[in-house]
């Protein structure tokens, strides 16, 4: 038997039949598929979260849990020596914030910041000039660009004993000074001559991720600006620094990150036990080396929270939030689509 059209069997037999107003069964296979969708990369990615718990979460957590003990002799409640592992809460956590190694903190946390500052800032100018020089169209430019990569390929330990020679008494840069300069010793020269050695190393290191980001130009987007009357100024102000901007704030947060974490190049070129160039990794490894787990791992537990937020001030206040404006680009295209089913 034939049905006729707009009959009711005809609606009953229909895909949409029993969905509810404004969704179709087309939709709830939808909703479906992206459940499977998730439920296949969370399976795909438990691996490697299960690699970075054991990895990353357990050293944490475990050093947290050092941070809270002391290890050596002690003075119990009743005044009985005590020896071995003993609870100490926050005791080690007092002692670097206000206690008998509170200065020493104190210093190594300001030259963390400080070389932190100083060498990302001048990283960043010297990296997008070397990216801008490599972009360029001359003959030589494979040779220009191997020349500027090699420092970044030359290991920190003997990059510090390379700059060790050049900045002893009677080494290269007096010479070119015409100066009598110590700059291994402990003192402010000292503190330049990091920042020197730091900014020589891993300024091609930015430079490398912003070319990157320089070839993913196209060439037409410069030359209709050329059309428009802009100059070289207005064209890297407003073309090629917004959109070499994802790069750079990549490349920067990484060079942040690993300078707060500074502790070879120091170590190497001026020495250990230097006041003037001292970081917080250099003082929890001095505490680890003398026995004191207990403070190193708190100095550690301190220098990764001030890491964690500066990360996080970081990507909130110069990075563009990615995942939640897709998320809201995904929001925006679902209802679209139910608003037309609806139609």
């Amino acid at each position: 038997m034939t049905t006729a059209p707009g009959h009711p069997a005809s609606a009953a037999g229909s895909p949409a039949a029993g969905a509810p107003p404004g969704q179709s069964a087309n939709g709830r296979g939808r909703k479906g598929d992206v459940q499977g969708t998730r439920r296949l990369a969370a399976l795909l990615l438990s691996p490697t979260l299960l690699v970075l718990a054991l990895v990353i979460g357990y050293p944490v957590l475990a050093g947290f849990r050092e941070s809270l003990y002391a290890r050596g002799e002690g003075l119990d409640d009743q005044g009985f020596v005590v020896e071995g592992d003993r609870f100490a809460g926050l005791g080690n956590y007092t002692a670097i914030f206000q206690g008998d190694r509170a200065a020493a903190f104190w210093n190594a946390f300001g030259n963390t910041t400080f070389f932190t500052v100083t060498t990302v800032v001048l990283e960043t100018v010297i990296g997008v000039a070397m990216a801008l020089i490599m972009h360029q169209m001359f003959r030589g430019r494979a040779l220009v660009r191997a020349s500027i990569l090699v420092p970044w390929a030359i290991p920190t330990a003997i990059s510090g004993l390379l700059w060790r020679w050049i900045f002893q008494a009677d080494g290269a840069a007096n010479a070119v000074l015409r100066e009598q300069i110590l700059w291994t010793a402990d003192g402010f020269p000292a503190k330049m001559a990091i920042v020197v050695a730091e900014v020589w190393k891993t300024s091609p290191f930015i430079g490398l991720l912003v070319l990157a980001g320089l070839q993913m130009i196209p060439r037409e987007v410069y030359e209709a600006a050329r059309v428009d009357g802009a100059g070289p100024v207005q064209q890297f102000w407003r073309i090629t620094l917004p959109l070499v901007k994802p790069a750079l704030l990549v490349a920067v947060l990484f060079r942040m990150l690993d300078a707060l974490r500074m502790f070879d190049l120091p170590a190497v070129l001026i020495g250990v036990n230097q006041k003037s160039v001292e970081t917080l990794t250099m003082l929890a490894w001095f505490e680890a080396s003398n026995l004191r787990y207990g403070s190193a791992a708190a100095y550690a537990t301190v220098l990764f929270l001030y890491i964690a937020v500066i990360a996080y001030l970081f990507v909130k206040l110069l990075g563009a939030d990615i995942i939640g404006e897709a998320r809201r680009q995904d929001r925006g295209a679902r209802k679209g689509a139910r608003k037309k089913v609806t139609a």
